[in-house]
């Protein structure tokens, strides 16, 4: 009964999460697809960790890092870069040949979907490594980690539906796809990280711009979402990259 109330306490938030993206939708995507993406995140964390694995074996990041700039490397090369980069591979996925990706949101959905996916599986790491605290543990990410996967993964979606949907992208746009989510992750884990690094006084410091980073995130989010939105009440082709 424990572990299972460990797996729902690692997976709740996220499914939460889906489903508050799907109420947002104008046009509702097939559970089915949903299901898929929330499954490509799981893999997306299998593919990351490996990654990640790779990164650390090669001496490229430490991943107890001992200093400030150690903590940034690991932060944005052995966190950021390579879960942002796999959730990005399983959304090609997802949306390639893909009838029903053909409104703005669609990005949104079907990265968030993933995103979640992904968040699941990395907090049944953490729980499960955690045991003997697990309920202190599966709330703190709810409040902080899982949101944050959420809001990266907006900020993929966003980026992605301009490219895909839009038809009148720039080169910025393309470049934010995969760069405005790596920014956003690098810096959040990079704020978590370097608190370990510095002395006690500037550790809060990097605590209050954790917080205002999370609120910002989270405006950003309800802004993109909203524009989203309104697009979608003006029919747009999907236009190949």
């Amino acid at each position: 009964m424990i572990g299972f109330n460990m797996i729902l306490a690692a997976v709740l938030p996220a499914v939460i999460l889906v489903y508050y993206i799907y109420r947002r939708d104008t046009i509702k995507e097939p559970t089915n697809q949903l299901l898929k993406g929330f499954g490509l995140g799981v893999l997306s964390g299998l593919l990351a960790g490996l990654l990640e694995g790779l990164l650390g074996v090669i001496g490229l990041v430490e991943y107890e890092p001992q200093s400030f700039l150690s903590a940034v490397n690991t932060a944005f090369v052995g966190a950021a870069l390579p879960e942002e980069l796999a959730k990005l591979a399983m959304l090609f996925l997802l949306v390639h040949n893909n009838r029903w990706f053909d409104e703005w949101m669609d990005g949104v959905v079907y990265a968030v979907s993933i995103g979640m996916g992904f968040a699941a599986i990395e907090n049944i790491t953490y729980i499960f490594g955690y045991a003997d605290q697990w309920q202190s543990i599966a709330l703190m990410r709810s409040i902080t980690s899982v949101p944050a996967h959420f809001a990266f993964a907006v900020l993929m979606g966003f980026f992605f539906s301009l490219v895909r949907i839009g038809g009148r992208h720039t080169q910025r746009d393309r470049l934010l796809v995969l760069g405005a989510p790596i920014l956003a992750h690098g810096t959040y884990d990079a704020l978590l990280f370097a608190a370990g690094t510095v002395p006690e006084w500037m550790s809060l410091v990097f605590t209050i711009l954790f917080i205002v980073l999370l609120v910002k995130l989270v405006r950003i989010c309800r802004s993109y979402i909203r524009r989203l939105r309104a697009f979608d009440s003006i029919p747009k082709p999907i236009s190949n990259p």
